[in-house]
C-alpha cells in the first residue's frame, strides 16, 4: 500500500472518529435535556392534592398593634368628611401578580415591606412561583398546615379565590396590577414566544406583525403554553381567555374580579398607583420607594404601529374589556383622593426615588445585561437573548443606605432566596437554559 493511500485511510479514519464522536456528544445532550425537559415537565404538572382538613384562618394574621407603627392619618373617605383618626398599617395583603405587568417591582416593594414588619409569607416551595398554570392551590404553599397565619402572598399564580381564601385572613386587603393589553401583548411575546411551539414555525423576522396579520392560523386554543398568546390577564386570573367577548362569563369574571379586589393598579400610572395604595394600607411614603425592575432594552422592544396596535387589541379583546373596566374606576378613586393632592404626593415620591437612585446606582440608571458586574444583581433573562436590564450598585454608598440600595436593587429570584426560598427547580430549569443558549 503506497504512502499516500494509507495517509489517506488514517485521514478519512480520523474524520469517521471526530463524527460519530460528535453525534454521541449530541446524543448525550439531547438525553440529558430531554431528562431535564421531563422531569420539569413532571414537577410542573397540576399536583394531586388530597383533602385538607378545614381549619379556619384568625380573622386578621397582624401583629398586636403596639407593635406596628400607628399614625396620625386621613384617608380619602376621611378627608370627604372633614375627620381625621389614626390608622394602623395593614399587613395582611394578597398581590396578584399579572405576568409582564411590572409587577416584578411591586414585588421589591412589598418584600421590603414584609421585612421591615418581620410578616410572614407564603411562598412556593421549590420555585418561584405556585406551579403556574395550574390553578393555585394552598397545600402549594411552602410548610403550609391547615389554620397558619400568613400575612402576605404575592408570587405568580392563577388566581383559585377559594383555595386563596382559604389561606388568607379574613381581613386582608387584595391587590392587583394590569397593563394596556396591545404593550402587554407584545411584551409577552417577545418575553414567551419560543416558549410556545406554536410560534415556531411563523415565518420571516418580523414574527410578532405576521402572527397579528392573520392570529388564527398560528393559534391553537388549547396548544402548549398558548395562554401566553392570548387574554393573558384574563386567564392568570383563573378564567378561560378563549371565551367569545359576547359571552356571558366575561362580564360574571369581571365583576368577581371587582367584587374581589380592593385596588387594581395600572403599569402606564404606577406612581399614582402606589399613592393610592397608601392610602388604602395607611402605609409611609418611604415604604413606596422603588426602582424599575426587568426593564427591557429599547432596541427589543417593537414599536407597535396604529394597525398592529388595533389588531393586538382586537385579538386580546377580553382583556381590553377588563382594562377598559378598571382604568374607569381606578380614576373614580384618584377623583375622590383628590388631583392635585395626588399630583403632589407623585411628585415627592419621584424626588424620593431621585434622591435614592443618585445614593445607589452607578452611572444613575440600568445598564444592558453584559454590564452588570455582579452576579447577584444578574436578572433572569428570556430564552435565546439578554434583553434584561439591570444595575449595579455604587461602590461607596454610605453605611446607612447601603442596605437598602442592595435590596432596592436585587432581582426577584436572588431576593426570594435571602428570604429562605428553595429554588431548585427555577435553578435546574436555567442551568438547561443556559445550556439551549450556549
Amino acid at each position: 500500500m503506497h504512502e499516500g493511500d494509507l495517509l489517506f485511510r488514517w485521514t478519512m479514519i480520523g474524520k469517521q472518529w471526530r463524527q460519530w464522536r460528535s453525534v454521541c456528544k449530541g446524543l448525550v445532550l439531547g438525553s440529558l435535556l430531554t431528562s431535564c425537559m421531563i422531569l420539569l415537565y413532571c414537577l410542573s404538572a397540576p399536583q394531586v392534592h388530597f383533602n385538607l382538613p378545614e381549619v379556619p384562618v384568625p380573622y386578621s394574621c397582624a401583629h398586636r398593634p403596639v407593635q406596628l407603627h400607628t399614625k396620625q392619618a386621613m384617608n380619602s373617605s376621611q378627608q370627604t368628611t372633614g375627620q381625621t383618626g389614626l390608622c394602623t398599617p395593614k399587613v395582611d395583603i394578597m398581590f396578584m401578580k399579572t405576568h409582564k405587568t411590572a409587577s416584578s417591582t411591586f414585588l421589591n416593594i412589598l418584600f421590603r415591606f414584609g421585612e421591615k414588619h418581620r410578616l410572614k409569607f407564603a411562598f412556593p416551595d421549590s420555585r418561584n412561583d405556585f406551579f403556574y398554570p395550574s390553578p393555585f392551590q394552598r397545600s402549594q404553599v411552602k410548610d403550609y398546615r391547615p389554620g397558619m397565619c400568613f400575612n402576605i402572598i404575592c408570587n405568580h399564580m392563577r388566581f383559585n379565590a377559594p383555595e386563596v381564601s382559604k389561606l388568607l385572613p379574613i381581613d386582608t386587603s387584595y391587590i392587583t396590577i394590569l397593563r394596556d393589553p396591545a404593550e402587554l401583548f407584545e411584551s409577552s411575546f417577545h418575553y414567551f414566544g419560543r416558549l410556545v411551539p406554536l410560534t415556531w414555525g411563523i415565518p420571516g423576522d418580523d414574527k410578532l406583525t405576521e402572527f397579528l396579520r392573520e392570529p388564527h392560523h398560528y393559534f391553537d386554543p388549547v396548544g402548549f403554553n398558548s395562554f401566553y398568546l392570548k387574554n393573558l390577564l384574563f386567564f392568570d386570573f383563573g378564567l378561560d381567555n378563549n371565551l367569545e367577548l359576547d359571552d356571558q362569563r366575561v362580564e360574571e369574571g369581571i365583576k368577581s374580579i371587582t367584587n374581589r379586589f380592593q385596588l387594581v393598579m395600572l403599569v402606564e400610572y404606577f406612581e399614582e398607583s402606589l399613592i393610592l395604595l397608601k392610602d388604602a394600607l395607611c402605609w409611609e411614603m418611604d415604604d413606596l420607594l422603588f426602582f424599575k425592575l426587568n426593564a427591557r432594552k429599547g432596541s427589543t422592544v417593537s414599536k407597535l404601529t396604529p394597525e398592529l396596535r388595533a389588531r393586538a387589541l382586537e385579538w386580546n379583546a377580553i382583556d381590553r374589556k377588563l382594562y377598559r373596566h378598571f382604568n374607569e374606576t381606578f380614576w373614580k378613586k384618584v377623583e375622590v383622593y383628590g388631583r392635585q393632592r395626588m399630583a403632589q404626593d407623585v411628585a415627592e415620591l419621584r424626588r424620593k426615588n431621585a434622591e435614592m437612585a443618585a445614593i445607589c446606582i452607578e452611572g444613575g440608571r440600568a445598564v444592558e445585561a453584559g454590564s452588570i458586574q455582579e452576579t447577584a444583581m444578574q436578572p433572569w433573562q428570556p430564552i435565546g437573548e439578554k434583553s434584561i436590564m439591570g444595575y449595579n450598585l455604587k461602590k461607596n454608598v454610605d453605611k446607612a443606605h447601603r442596605k437598602l440600595c442592595r435590596k432596592m436593587l436585587m432581582p426577584e429570584l436572588q431576593y426570594l432566596t435571602e428570604l429562605g426560598v428553595n429554588l431548585w427547580i427555577t435553578k435546574l430549569w436555567g442551568h438547561v437554559r443556559d445550556i439551549i443558549n450556549w
